[in-house]
């Protein structure tokens, strides 16, 4: 009971200092200090832009003109010199229809040279007739079904099935087709002798025409015409006789030694000699074979003239049996 007294008496006692606390006032609240800005942030220097990556300029390459030589083709054979395309245009615009192989012979039609070209395109071009293993392509409804005949006025015939490929050709109303195949509303046929197709003609090689002779003038034409006249120079020709040589006595004579048949007596030839080397005295009664040119002269017309080229002795021992022969008679054996 007094422990109870003494616990409720403490209670109290401590209730009132709480109380006596409560009432007194709370110390005045600091004023805050100024507030300081915060210094304003530093950015940092932006770091530099790499630098542009150099551009690199494409290399331009500019064709090389071709080494085409001139070219003359006529109508008729020739011969393909290389592999080489067949187009169906005169030009590398044309689309290759064909491949043509060296050694191969191809008729050439005309010859078509290019005014406006590239640099790296022939100009000259050969329009040749189409190698009859190829084939062309036409409008079907333009051939008849049952007769399979051309029922247009002219029917272009084509490298391709359409009308964007190249024309090479043109047949006529009723001419007959040997049909291949058929595509997309176009028939396939043999192509006719007027089909054609384009090669560089610095690739075909002709044989060269033989000379065509001059036209005569009306002066040569007149002098054909005219009665012939006698000759008024010597008149030669490549001849050899067999003889005796001996002098001519005549003065009058053309020459100093002759060449005559033993036999007869008669006189074959007067001898003459351009070379100075050669000495026909030497062979005065010697039985010989001369070559030479032989001709007549105008003051003695009853007995030719030979210009000794060769001599061979045939009767004497005492000599060789060819003995002389003149420079250009040597260049000819």
């Amino acid at each position: 009971m007094k422990m109870n007294y003494w616990l409720t008496l403490g209670v109290m006692v401590a209730l009132s200092a709480v109380a006596q606390d409560n009432t007194n006032s709370l110390p005045p609240i600091p004023a805050p200090s100024p507030a300081v800005a915060p210094a304003p942030a530093v950015e940092p220097a932006p770091a530099p832009a790499p630098a542009p990556a150099p551009v690199k300029k494409k290399k331009v390459v500019h064709a090389k003109p071709i080494h085409e030589p001139p070219v003359s083709l006529v109508p008729g054979p020739a011969e393909v010199s290389a592999n080489v395309n067949a187009r169906g245009q005169a030009g590398l615009k044309g689309e290759v229809v064909s491949h043509l192989k060296k050694g191969e012979t191809v008729t050439v039609l005309e010859q078509i040279n290019l005014d406006k070209h590239k640099v790296n395109e022939p100009a000259q071009w050969a329009k040749i007739a189409l190698p009859a293993t190829l084939h062309v392509w036409v409008k079907s409804s333009y051939v008849d079904s049952a007769s399979k005949t051309v029922t247009a006025k002219k029917l272009n015939m084509r490298a391709g099935p359409g009308e964007n490929y190249s024309v090479l050709g043109v047949i006529e109303r009723g001419t007959a087709v040997n049909e291949i195949t058929s595509q997309n509303g176009w028939t396939q046929i043999e192509p006719p002798n007027n089909t054609y197709a384009f090669v560089a003609a610095m690739y075909l090689k002709q044989q060269a025409p033989p000379p065509q002779p001059p036209t005569p003038t009306a002066v040569e034409q007149q002098q054909a015409m005219a009665p012939p006249t006698a000759p008024t120079g010597p008149i030669t020709r490549i001849v050899s006789h067999e003889g005796v040589v001996r002098a001519v006595g005549s003065i009058q004579a053309p020459e100093k030694y002759e060449l005559y048949d033993p036999a007869t007596g008669v006189n074959i030839d007067y001898l003459h000699s351009s070379s100075p080397d050669l000495d026909l005295g030497k062979y005065v009664n010697m039985r010989i074979v001369v070559s030479g040119e032989e001709g007549l002269d105008p003051r003695w017309p009853s007995t030719p003239l030979i210009n000794v080229q060769s001599i061979q002795v045939i009767s004497t021992e005492a000599v060789p049996k060819v003995i002389y022969k003149s420079p250009r008679q040597s260049q000819r054996h």
